[in-house]
């Protein structure tokens, strides 16, 4: 069943700056293989469910496990029998917007 998450993984209450501990994060998602972007606030991952969610579980504990009170927010849009929905959503739009970078 393929799912396309959009994921927020951080510590809460550990200050201003979080972007060593969300580059932890973001390594072990993208050393999962699974197709995934990341933006300024979350990271889309795309695959099978499982798989998914053992990767959000996996990148959770990278905080949790040293002691960090830890915030996940995610969001999943499961559509089966579609896949490249990561890519193929964005390209639907810039394609109606007339965008030459389609």
């Amino acid at each position: 069943m393929n799912t396309l998450v959009a994921v927020a993984i951080a510590p809460f209450g550990s200050g201003d700056e979080l972007s060593s501990h969300v580059a932890e994060v973001v390594k072990v998602i993208r050393d999962s293989g699974l197709p995934n972007r990341t933006t300024a606030m979350f990271t889309e991952i795309e695959g099978p469910w499982d798989e998914v969610m053992a990767v959000i579980k996996e990148a959770t504990a990278v905080l949790a496990d040293k002691g960090l009170r830890t915030e996940v927010v995610l969001k999943a849009d499961i559509r089966p029998g579609h896949e490249n929905t990561l890519n193929a959503k964005v390209d639907k739009v810039n394609t109606i917007l007339g965008d030459p970078a389609d």
